[in-house]
């Protein structure tokens, strides 16, 4: 049985489906994070990343990452990256995740994104079992030509309509 703060967690606040890739010239890694837009100018975002992730000893390490915005096709990738945790293999590799070099940043951008979003850590704080990250947006592209990717009450939903 829930309750309410489960639902508060899971119903109250639909988001966009994020994939955080994070690296360095040696390691790289993947994960589903919690991201939102505070500013657009200048143009800054908030991500809450657990502690105790392999990405988060790599944002730790450079102070960036990358915010893919997952596209409709990307939902088995999203389901995968969010329960899987640990340093000890190469998600990219592991779930076949195409990847290209970013313009800004060291992290790696993930291949049929609707978005990526390159951004450097300004400042971060630590809330229970997470970091929250403040950061400024270095680069970013979007191709159109894919439908973002929402999460609301435990469920994927393609955003392609437009309601007027």
């Amino acid at each position: 049985m829930r309750n309410k703060r489960q639902d508060l967690g899971r119903t109250a606040l639909p988001c966009a489906v994020t994939l955080l890739s994070a690296g360095t010239t040696e390691k790289r890694d993947a994960m589903t994070a919690t991201a939102m837009f505070v500013s657009e100018d200048p143009p800054l975002v908030v991500v809450s990343v657990g502690k105790n992730s392999f990405s988060h000893e790599l944002i730790e390490k450079n102070g960036e990452f990358v915010l893919n915005v997952a596209s409709a096709g990307q939902i088995k990738l999203a389901k995968a990256l969010g329960a899987t945790h640990g340093a000890k293999m190469d998600k990219f590799k592991q779930f076949n995740i195409g990847d290209q070099k970013a313009e800004s940043v060291v992290a790696p951008l993930i291949k049929g994104s609707f978005s990526h979003i390159e951004c450097k850590v300004i400042t971060s704080f630590p809330v229970s079992h997470y970091i929250v990250y403040l950061a400024v947006v270095s680069a970013f592209r979007i191709d159109r030509k894919k439908v973002p990717l929402a999460w609301h009450a435990m469920k994927y939903f393609p955003l392609k309509k437009d309601l007027k």
